[in-house]
């Protein structure tokens, strides 16, 4: 039986049915997912609204082909004529000069909901700019794929700000990317001159595919909106010696390695709500062992709404490195998780699981301040 999908607009749907009051020369932060509902490009919109001089894109590139953490170069695109700077990598300079020339700067990029996703730091970075030359920052906004309902994951420690985790914000924070700016506006001191275009249509209780809107893979390891939300999870497993099924077609639905006794640590986290733990086998073809045949666990998603992906990526990790001495885990983790607690001698998972949901409960009440939907 098929449920009915509801109709939503994204903030580009709705520039191209409403129109909006653009001013002087504009730049467009966007890439793949920067699409109307029917896949046409934001781009070929906004060409059509405004004065668009110049497109940015984020980690993965423009056109979202780009794997993670490589450099992506300036270039021209074939078909605007339109030139494409990249504002991920060792040096954007060159992108900050023709930044700093616009009146206006426009932000339409799909998020996932995960505080390690860097699309947003993309936004609030340019923010930060924006605010010091005097520019105009529009958001058009687009729905959280893991609904506006629910919070999870740890509140990160300052200590461990970096481009995967820059603000005291949970691992899942439950807001639109408009949301996400508003309040980091405000809260981080930004003080940007910012308008968020809404969505129409959209409630805090729906999750993308509630939607009529096309899910469109929002960067090369993020493939469904499953994936995206077993990624709050396992994401972490990225700063240990394990797999976090990059290289296969299950990427962070998937965990594992050559030495892995798959059995013995999905026994030992027991049943848990809304995902069912299996024992699998994958050989990558890619990044972390690639060529060789792992032992892992597959992660399928039975119930969305009783699945905490966090809690259970905390009771794996935490298995693992009870049963496998071969567990290796890099200095790094901590600015995935948030917090070196995991390091402590004594942690304890459940203790520090109850603990965090304290914070990220306090959080998740303030954050109510901006919200859009209702």
């Amino acid at each position: 039986m098929e449920f009915a999908k509801h109709k939503v607009l994204c903030g580009a749907d709705a520039v191209a049915k409403n129109g909006f009051d653009f001013q002087g020369k504009c730049g467009l932060i966007t890439n793949h997912t920067g699409v109307l509902r029917d896949l046409s490009s934001t781009v070929d919109m906004l060409k059509d609204k405004c004065d668009l001089v110049a497109l940015f894109g984020p980690e993965h590139g423009v056109r979202g082909d780009i794997q993670a953490g490589e450099n992506v170069s300036s270039y021209t695109d074939k078909g605007t004529g339109l030139p494409v700077y990249s504002l991920f990598g060792d040096d954007i300079s060159e992108s900050e000069k023709a930044l700093v020339a616009l009146d206006t700067v426009i932000f339409d990029i799909q998020d996932v909901g995960a505080r390690f996703y860097t699309y947003a730091y993309t936004m609030t970075d340019t923010m930060k700019l924006c605010a010091e030359h005097g520019i105009r920052f529009v958001v058009l906004d687009r729905p959280n794929p893991l609904c506006g309902i629910k919070a999870e994951g740890t509140v990160l420690d300052r200590r461990f700000s970096s481009f995967v985790g820059r603000f005291p914000t949970p691992t899942r924070c439950g807001l639109t990317v408009g949301e996400f700016a508003l309040m980091m506006n405000e809260t981080e001191g930004i003080g940007c001159d910012l308008t968020v275009v809404p969505m129409e249509g959209w409630k805090r209780d729906m999750y993308y595919d509630d939607t009529d809107l096309v899910f469109i893979q929002s960067s090369p390891n993020i493939p469904t909106v499953d994936t995206a939300f077993v990624y709050i999870g396992t994401c972490i497993f990225e700063e240990t010696n394990l797999s976090e099924g990059r290289g296969t077609t299950k990427p962070f639905e998937m965990i594992g390695a050559p030495w892995l006794d798959s059995r013995a640590v999905i026994e030992a986290v027991g049943k848990q709500d809304g995902v069912i733990l299996r024992e699998c086998s994958f050989t990558p073809t890619f990044s972390d062992y690639k060529d060789m045949f792992c032992h892992g666990i597959q992660l399928h998603v039975t119930n969305r709404n009783s699945f905490s992906p966090f809690e259970v990526g905390i009771r794996l990790f935490d298995a693992i490195r009870r049963i496998h001495r071969e567990f290796e885990i890099e200095p790094s983790f901590s600015n995935l998780l948030g917090t070196d607690d995991v390091f402590k001698t004594d942690f304890n998972a459940e203790d520090f699981i109850i603990n965090q949901r304290q914070k990220v409960d306090e959080w998740q009440t303030l954050s109510k301040k901006w919200y859009i939907y209702r």
